[in-house]
């Protein structure tokens, strides 16, 4: 799990999405990697290698807020737009690109840093399909 220096625990999970557009709430297996990690101060990067997939952080008390995000990007970047890219999902492309592929937390006394109501989600634009993210504590 640490690179060749010992300096940074590099892991990574598989996560599988079930409809087009969802946020899921990754904190816990984020968390489960820091802990393993035996680091107690750094930062956590939290990334996704797709493009039509991103992170972010947001809410994690009340589900309507991610309900309420996936409903705006939808009403604002419809899937169906006269789109000039030819496999059908340019609207998947542009919603990760607005939200990014990676996050980045402050990692204090083996736990991640993140507010009270604070949660680091896995947006899938593209789906159902099944996904990889890669975190990397240091």
């Amino acid at each position: 799990m640490f690179d060749a220096q010992g300096t940074a625990a590099v892991a990574s999970f598989s996560i599988n999405t079930t409809v087009r557009t969802e946020m899921l709430d990754i904190t816990s297996h984020v968390q489960t990697i820091v802990r393993r990690s035996g680091l107690n101060g750094g930062l956590c990067c939290v990334h996704v290698p797709h493009t039509t997939a991103g992170i972010t952080i947001n809410e994690n008390a009340d589900p309507a807020v991610q309900r309420d995000i996936l409903g705006s990007l939808n009403r604002a970047i419809p899937f169906d737009d006269g789109y000039e890219h030819q496999e059908g999902n340019s609207a998947a492309h542009i919603k990760a690109t607005l939200v990014g592929a990676s996050a980045v937390v402050p990692v204090s006394d083996a736990r991640l840093a993140l507010g009270t109501w604070q949660g680091i989600y896995f947006c899938e634009f593209d789906g159902p399909r099944s996904r990889r993210v890669l975190v990397t504590v240091r």
